[in-house]
Formats: structure tokens, sequence, C-alpha cells
């Protein structure tokens, strides 16, 4: 019998496909249903807010770089204050207070990310009700948000040396009603998920990554702890007295999806009792900013004219603070892995270098060890399972 002539298909998956999260492109090479290369093309975002934050006032940037990772606005506006906070030297004048509500808000934003993650992951993966559960939480955090700050997605509370204000009256009462509840909630999506056999099959053995392949690519966050590297910048180099709370660093030892929805899903545990322990901790009133306000409005022990208001709005953000001259860079633990700001300033009222460490730029590059030799199906999990924001990758 003749033989019969094989070869590849090279298709397109992407940019504008709704399980790439983003417009990520996928340019596939298939042996029938079977992937032979995988090659990530990134840069049909680009919104330029490094170069952008070049342009701006230091306090001008908060709102700016919330927008790079818009599932984890405030991780990224706090790794950004701390950062200009160090080059300062405001880090040690900071009050306990605002490093308690620091962390509250940034352990609240991680389970906002995560919930999003879950429920988006398990819709495209076909458990279609969990992503009703999840955003039905995420919801809810989204109302502390607004009562936070008037906005849901992008509050912009955090400042260089504080916070934008005080706490609504309130806000302690309504956060400890969410923590209070929450693992209950945690419990629920387990139930939908973890020993469900559509769930299991799609996920186990799935998308596998070594530990040598991990730490080459430096890949972190989640991925990493789902092959058995404990690396959490929590923990590693401490901030906002992290080192002061009890929490475990969950981690895994497999390495594919499922590794990594468990890690996430307990990551989501600590970061309730993490909440929990924060909010003990702040005080009903008092000190909302460091007190020095060259870099913060003065209190509103007063009531201020509407002249004198727009006098200080002026003053703190049109004409701006100077940043004495020097480089600095602030890890923090986000919701996808360290993350933070390389920051050069010359002096200045704004900086002539703002870069980024985006987790998710380089979970894209570690894609392809994941699926090559896996199904189409095997990529839509692997891509669910990194959690990548292309506004983190494309900046």
């Amino acid at each position: 019998m003749p033989e019969i002539r094989t070869e590849t298909m090279t298709v397109n998956m992407g940019p504008q496909h709704p399980s790439t999260h983003g417009v990520l492109r996928l340019v596939l090479e298939l042996d029938g249903e079977t992937l032979v290369s995988v090659d990530p093309t990134i840069g049909f975002l680009h919104t330029g807010i490094e170069k952008t934050a070049e342009q701006k006032k230091w306090q001008q940037i908060v709102p700016l770089v919330e927008r790079m990772d818009y599932l984890g606005p405030q991780s990224n506006s706090l790794a950004f204050c701390l950062s200009v906070e160090r080059l300062i030297g405001l880090e040690n004048q900071m009050p306990d207070r605002v490093i308690w509500i620091r962390v509250l808000i940034a352990e609240l934003q991680r389970l906002s990310s995560h919930l999003v993650w879950l429920g988006t992951h398990g819709m495209e993966i076909g458990a279609i009700s969990v992503m009703m559960y999840c955003f039905r939480e995420r919801e809810q955090l989204l109302d502390l948000n607004e009562r936070l700050a008037g906005f849901r997605m992008f509050p912009s509370y955090m400042r260089i040396g504080g916070l934008r204000e005080d706490l609504p009256r309130g806000f302690h009462q309504a956060v400890k009603a969410f923590l209070d509840k929450f693992p209950g909630k945690l419990d629920e999506y387990e139930k939908l998920l973890t020993k469900n056999q559509v769930w299991t099959k799609r996920t186990k053995g799935v998308g596998k990554l070594s530990k040598e392949d991990t730490i080459a690519m430096s890949l972190v966050g989640p991925i990493a702890r789902a092959v058995g590297v404990p690396y959490d910048v929590r923990k590693t180099f401490p901030y906002l007295k992290y080192d002061t709370f009890d929490f475990k660093v969950p981690t895994a030892t497999e390495g594919d999806v499922f590794a990594r929805y468990t890690v996430k899903v307990a990551e989501m545990r600590e970061s309730v009792k993490i909440a929990q322990q924060a909010l003990a901790r702040i005080t009903p009133t008092g000190a909302y900013d460091c007190g020095d306000y060259r870099y913060v409005p003065p209190p509103k022990d007063r009531v201020y004219t509407e002249m004198e208001a727009l006098i200080q709005h002026f003053l703190i953000y049109s004409q701006g603070f100077n940043v004495p001259k020097g480089e600095c860079y602030v890890p923090v633990e986000g919701p996808r892995g360290e993350h933070g700001f390389y920051i050069v300033s010359d002096g200045g009222n704004r900086p002539i270098r703002v870069k980024a460490r985006a987790p998710s730029f380089f979970a894209v590059q570690g894609m392809p060890k994941m699926v090559i030799g896996g199904l189409i199906a095997d990529l839509i999990a692997v891509i669910g399972s990194t959690d990548v924001v292309m506004g983190d990758v494309d900046r």
C-alpha cells in the first residue's frame, strides 16, 4: 500500500481568544491534536506604563501602576510605594497602624485575585458553577474596595508616605463578617472540584514542570511552590513586618495543573489567617500616614475651605516632591508571586527610570515547557493554571 504522507499544521491561537487571559497569541505546531511546539507572542496590548511613569510625578504614578496587573492592583501600588519610601528614607517612620492596614489590604487583594483565577480557570475546563460561586465572594471584596475608597477595581488607596485617608466607619465590621464566612466558602469550592472526576482528569498529570526548569526560568509564586520551591517574599525578605504574622507557605511536589490549584486554595486559607491577625491589630482610630507632609496631605483635624483644599491638592499632586538621588528595588509577594519596581531618581520630582519585575512575564515563557507533547485541551488548562495577566506581561 502507498505510504500516507503526514505533516504538522501551524495555527494561531489568539490573540483574541477567551482562554488566553488577554491579548496573548500562541503559534501552535500541531500533529493532529498533539502539540509539537508552542511559541508565545506578546506585544498586542503594550500599555507602555513603565515609560509613561517616567513622565509623571512620583505620587501620580500610583494609579498608573495599578492598571498593570488589573487583578492585583493594590499589590502593585504597594510595591511601588515601598520602593519610593525606602529611597526617601521613610521606611522606618511608618506607624504600625499603617503597616497593619497595608497588610490587610494586600491579603484581601490576594483573595480577590485568586477568586477570579479559580472561577475563570474552572469555567475554561468545564466547571461552570464554580465561577458563579467565586464571583459571588469577589463581589463582596469589591464592595469593601468601594467602601474603602469609592472605587471597586482600582481604589488607589496606597500613597507614598502612608494611605490616602483613614478607614471608613464600619470597615472593621464589614471585613470581619467577610473573613468569618469565607473559609466555609472555600469548603464549597473544594467540594465542587477537588474530587470531581472531570476536574481531576483534566488537571492531574497535565502541564507538569520540573523543579529544575522552574528555577532556571525564574518562575515564582504558586507555580514555583507547586513544584516544591517554598519561595515566598513575605518569608524570605519580610516587608511590612510579615515576620510577626503566623502563617505557612503551602507547597506541593507534583508540579502539574492540579498541584497549582491545591497550592492556591491553601494560599487563600493562609491569607484569611493573615488578614484576621492584621484586622485584630488595627486600632479604630490613629495615624494613617508617616506624618511627613512633604509626601502626604496634612491630617483633616479641621474643616478646610474649598480654596485651601485645592491648594493642598495642587502642591502634593501637581507640583510634586523631590526624591533623593539613587536607585531602589523592593519586592513584594503578589497574587502571582514576586513583583516589584526598580526605580531610579536623579533627585527630581519624577523618576528617570521605572522598571517592573512582573511574574506573569516569566510565567508566559514557562508555558511551552508545560504543554509540548500534550493536547490542545491541555493547553487551555495550563494557561488557566499559570494565572497570567497580560497587562502585567506587556507593560
